[in-house]
């Protein structure tokens, strides 16, 4: 359980994790990356994006089987255990001469020769987590080809043995512990979409705030801005957002643009009571630009956004691919919990010290921020 002394700590570091998703008539194939200031610690997960006009769905987890998905996964603590078949109809593997097995940090390709050709078995770039690649094990028993991974985290339990939505949304559940998720950026109709693909996703309860303010204040938020102005607005999200922070197991969509709270570096204080995920458009033209541009926003400061713990840059919008947008999402959230196991223990220490504003490093019980002394 965390505390506040060891929250309280100036040796936490808070990490932002970026993903780019692009839509190019070139297959890309973009890269979760830390942004610079942050951990050294390099995680890499390909995605391939297909199709000339549009954001496409997501292919997160590359897997090729020639004879069909026909195997066996387990999960035993510390390592994961994969048994493919090896029986064939025209042909049985008898030798481990004929068995090419590559590992690599996320990756897996498992080959066999059969009558002088090469056939693959299973290929895939993106593993459930990184493993240990030199301490791969592998053996054939019987009909079947058994492999053992190691992983990097024992306590993470692999629901399969490759990323995907699937995947996804059942290991995602032991890592936020309950943590609700945010949805900020620059589109409502954006944040509403992936956020509700990720609620349906993770058995979470969905919130609106622009739902929630238009019925409890029987009006429209373009009626609202004309009577009220931006500042009125952001205040009442702000109080929305409030009376949102104490739930648990709840995906909230935030509004969009420029008229909200979340774009107000000072209308964070219950923001930071979930983990937040900040789906950024942008006219970028590659991973690169898109990366420098995250990283401007961040060290300005001056976007509320840019206070968000994980950043999914779009370049281009399909409401038909919102899952993809949402896997990323959870991929992304699943690498920053990774990064420091501490943090959903930490935002609970933070709700039920009163979300305060001290993110991320809670000060101890009894601190005012109205305090001079204690500002």
């Amino acid at each position: 359980m965390a505390s506040a002394s060891s929250s309280s700590s100036s040796a936490f570091r808070f990490s932002t994790f970026f993903f780019f998703l692009s839509q190019t008539k070139t297959p890309l194939k973009p890269s979760l990356l830390l942004l610079p200031q942050q951990h050294s610690s390099n995680f890499t997960c390909n995605f391939d994006l297909l199709g000339p006009t549009r954001l496409n769905r997501l292919s997160s987890c590359k897997a090729v089987s020639s004879n069909t998905t026909n195997y066996e996964f387990s999960d035993s603590s510390s390592d994961v255990e994969l048994r493919l078949q090896l029986k064939d109809r025209d042909h049985d593997v008898q030798s481990s001469k004929d068995i090419f097995v590559d590992a690599d940090g996320t990756s897996l390709v498992v080959q066999v020769q059969r009558n002088g050709a090469l056939s693959t078995l299973i290929q895939t770039n993106c593993l459930f987590e990184r493993i240990k690649p030199a301490e791969t094990i592998w053996y054939i028993d019987d009909d079947q080809l058994v492999i053992s991974l190691k992983k990097q985290h024992p306590d993470l339990k692999w629901p399969d043995i490759v990323e995907s939505w699937e995947s996804l949304t059942q290991g995602s559940m032991q890592l936020l512990k309950g943590a609700s998720i945010y949805l900020v950026g620059d589109s409502t109709e954006i944040n509403q979409k992936v956020a509700q693909e990720l609620a349906v996703g993770l058995g979470y309860m969905p919130f609106d705030t622009k739902e929630l303010l238009e019925t409890y204040f029987k009006q429209s938020i373009d009626s609202w801005l004309l009577t009220e102005g931006s500042d009125g607005l952001a205040a009442a999200e702000s109080a929305i957002l409030e009376s949102l922070s104490t739930h648990v197991r709840a995906v909230i969509s935030t509004l969009g643009g420029p008229h909200g709270a979340a774009v107000r570096t000072d209308k964070w204080q219950h923001l930071y009571s979930g983990f937040t995920v900040w789906l950024s458009q942008t006219e970028a033209n590659d991973e690169a630009a898109a990366k420098e541009e995250a990283q401007r926003h961040k060290d300005d400061g001056r976007l509320g956004y840019s206070n968000a713990d994980v950043v999914v840059k779009l370049q281009g919008w399909d409401a038909d691919h919102s899952k993809s947008v949402a896997q990323a999402s959870l991929s992304a959230l699943k690498k920053l919990i990774l990064s420091d196991q501490e943090l959903p223990g930490k935002k609970s220490l933070y709700i039920r010290l009163g979300c305060r504003g001290d993110w991320p490093n809670i000060k101890p019980p009894g601190w005012d921020p109205s305090s001079p002394a204690q500002g």
